[in-house]
């Protein structure tokens, strides 16, 4: 199994003795050129033309496609046309000149020498996963290049790879994953025939193909609030697993090409997005950044990039601590927080065990629920300030920070760093460069405007904020939220809105770099309405994500069980919410939601009675237990990945030698289920609830468990542990 690769320094070669080790061939006969790890070897040629192509293990055939695809104004595609992004005149032209080629890199360099632009192609290798990191740069010649999409990955020969040459319609399977708001993480994978791609029989007369596509694209500053900006293509040998690497727009797209299929990956371009950028002379572009992870199936590439949003993951203690977090927001105080509704608060959550209690939205604002214009709160379109509101804490802040403290407990507050509402002071203070706009006039959403940080006011002002935020109540944990979705971006500057909001983009992660530098002991939640900005640059980032702001526990469950695709465990934060009215099976259900992920802990905990404040303790007091070996742990989903109404749901986590096992049962008329177990299973221990209804038995002949929960809802935390392999 293997995938397209640019040229290599002839005769270079790297360690290959190393299980796993990259090599770099090239073959004297054909001049190909073989570098990467063994499991995912790119290879790539110079036909007699010049152009440098990537094809699939061998000497690419006539569905081959130059290392990059470029469009540039004026220049267009040659030999098709439609919507597809290949095939264009400026990347037919492109001529190989030269590469460097190390064990752990490779880099590529090609020139067109109509336009004089040059590009600049990186491939990166992750320890000895079998996946390949990738980006291009593209620097103009002596003329201005205005180009208006540029590939972060292109791969024809996909078919061939995953074991379907020819038979890609029926056999090749695409997954993605519908992303609304509250309903995140819905997989589905479908046939490429299905999705819409056929062969219509055209390459015998001649042609390319269908001149068709499956396309995936998202446009504006929530990169995930449809589809998650990841996917795989699924054959009979193979899974071929892929993730872009921004927190903006992008794009993906499958399409068949002389009998076989390419596989395409971008940011933002300009049909899509309104995305343009003029280079001057020697001027240059770094694409979006893109990872593959090529693996026999599903979950072991899903475990692959896994690996690599670790390794890529900035490094901070809470990354392996996995301290419990208390938020007083979801199915809590909802945005209306006080010091006398706090407080009770506050001792209930230290009861439980958690070890950080962060007060959410409303903290500013002086305004209730009804009392703003059109009923919303002001904390709505007010926000930029971020002054505590002395209505709501007659004490002042530091009395409910304070009292967090001397509860053992570390004090967060909730941040929403990149808005200013149309009402704030701040929206008149700050200058309009600070902000988005277009075509000369801020952009209003809902009541807000976005700031602009690649403007040093925008900067300024953020980064004060937080210093005395930090400074004055001695924050250990800041909830940085984004409610609004700007659109394709702002036009102030010489290129289009979306190379506006790339920028954007890119100086919002160097924001959340530099907040690290200056607090290195900060925590800081990504969050975006939930899980609308799910995507790897995010994740890089922050330590902890938001995965939802789902409501019922029934369907967060759903959530928490398939976000691990996306999400490594470790960082997923999900929601666990108790409330007063519930049976101990109720409160059991919503706190294993939460137990393989990172535990939010909220709900009106001072309203519990003792019995149920015990069992969520029990729930907390287990996860210290197993949490720190969730940083490791990888992935599957033995009943498969969730679907939104399924009644049964499970979630394994493997952290070498046992098995964490999440089962819910959430309707249905069967009270029995049998679950695989991995081999060498032998024995299965509860973890939580310690007690209950229901029993699980193990057939370690037939490599089975067999539970049984006789209602619903209903779910189990379940530990199995394995013979320790003869081979480890």
């Amino acid at each position: 199994m293997t995938v397209p690769t640019p040229p290599a320094r002839a005769g270079t070669r790297g360690d290959a003795g190393t299980r796993g080790a990259a090599e770099t061939v090239t073959d004297a006969g054909t001049g190909i050129v073989r570098w990467g790890p063994r499991a995912l070897t790119l290879c790539l040629a110079t036909g007699p033309d010049g152009v440098a192509r990537l094809a699939v293990n061998d000497a690419p055939g006539r569905a081959a496609l130059p290392l990059v695809e470029v469009e540039l104004a004026g220049h267009g595609r040659s030999g098709t046309s439609g919507k597809r992004h290949v095939d264009g005149a400026v990347s037919r032209r492109l001529r190989y000149a030269g590469h460097d080629a190390h064990p752990d890199r490779l880099t590529v360099r090609t020139h067109d020498p109509e336009s004089g632009l040059r590009a600049t192609t990186h491939f990166r290798r992750t320890g000895d996963l079998p996946v390949v990191h990738t980006w291009t740069e593209l620097t103009a010649g002596e003329r201005t290049a205005e180009v208006e999409n540029v590939s972060s990955f292109v791969l024809a020969g996909v078919a061939g790879l995953l074991g379907a040459p020819g038979r890609w319609e029926r056999d090749v399977r695409i997954w993605t994953a519908d992303n609304p708001w509250s309903g995140e993480f819905r997989w589905k994978g479908v046939p490429l025939g299905a999705a819409g791609l056929l062969d219509t029989g055209m390459t015998r007369f001649g042609q390319t193909g269908s001149k068709n596509r499956v396309a995936l694209t998202s446009t504006g500053s929530w990169s995930s609030s449809e589809q998650l900006p990841m996917g795989w293509l699924e054959g009979p040998d193979a899974v071929l697993a892929w993730q872009i690497e921004h927190n903006g727009s992008w794009h993906a797209e499958v399409a068949d090409r002389f009998d076989e299929i390419y596989l395409l990956l971008s940011g933002p371009g300009e049909r899509e997005h309104h995305w343009s950028v003029r280079l001057a002379p020697g001027e240059s572009f770094a694409t979006v950044p893109v990872t593959l992870a090529l693996a026999p199936d599903r979950d072991a590439a899903v475990a692959a990039l896994t690996g690599h949003r670790r390794a890529a993951r900035r490094p901070h203690p809470d990354n392996t601590a996995l301290p419990v977090v208390f938020n007083d927001f979801m199915n809590c105080l909802m945005g209306d927080p006080t010091t006398d509704k706090l407080l009770p608060l506050v001792r209930a959550a230290a009861a439980t065990g958690c070890e950080y209690f962060c007060v959410d939205a409303g903290w500013y604002d002086d305004e209730r629920a009804g009392e703003g214009p059109g009923g919303v709160p002001g904390w709505w379109d007010s926000v930029g300030a971020w002054e505590p509101a002395p209505s709501r804490f007659p004490g002042g802040l530091a009395e409910v920070t304070d009292a967090i403290r001397a509860a053992g407990m570390v004090p967060g507050l909730w941040l929403e760093p990149e808005v200013v509402g149309v009402r704030s002071p701040l929206a008149a203070a700050l200058p309009d460069e600070a902000f988005f706009r277009r075509r000369g006039r801020r952009i209003t959403e809902w009541g807000r405007h976005q700031l602009d940080l690649r403007h040093p006011a925008a900067v300024a002002h953020l980064d004060e904020t937080v210093d005395r935020l930090v400074g004055e109540f001695g924050l250990g944990y800041l909830k940085l939220d984004y409610n609004i979705d700007i659109g394709a971006g702002t036009d102030s500057g010489p290129h289009g809105p979306g190379h506006g909001l790339l920028e954007h983009n890119r100086a919002y992660l160097r924001w959340l770099d530099g907040v690290h530098e200056r607090h290195p002991g900060l925590v800081l939640e990504g969050c975006a309405a939930g899980g609308m900005r799910i995507d790897h640059a995010t994740l890089a980032h922050v330590p902890v994500q938001s995965l939802s702001d789902q409501q019922d526990e029934s369907l967060i469950a759903a959530v928490a069980a398939a976000a691990p695709v996306a999400v490594p465990p470790e960082q997923g934060a999900v929601w666990a919410y108790p409330y007063a009215g519930q049976s101990d099976e109720e409160i059991a259900f919503t706190m294993v939601s939460a137990l393989l992920g990172r535990v939010h802990l909220s709900g009106r905990l001072d309203l519990l009675a003792p019995r149920q404040l015990a069992l969520v303790t029990e729930a907390i007091t287990a996860y210290g237990g197993f949490r720190r070996s969730l940083a490791q742990a990888v992935a599957s989903w033995p009943l498969g990945l969730p679907g939104w109404r399924d009644d049964w749901l499970a979630l394994a986590l493997d952290t070498g030698g046992q098995t964490l096992l999440a089962l819910w049962r959430r309707g249905g008329l069967d009270p029995v289920r049998e679950i695989p177990v991995p081999p060498g299973t032998t024995e299965v221990l509860p973890v939580f609830p310690a007690a209950g209804p229901g029993r699980a038995v193990l057939d370690r002949e037939a490599g089975l468990l067999r539970v049984e929960l006789p209602a619903a809802p209903a779910a189990r935390l379940l530990r199995l542990p394995r013979a320790a392999s003869p081979l480890s």
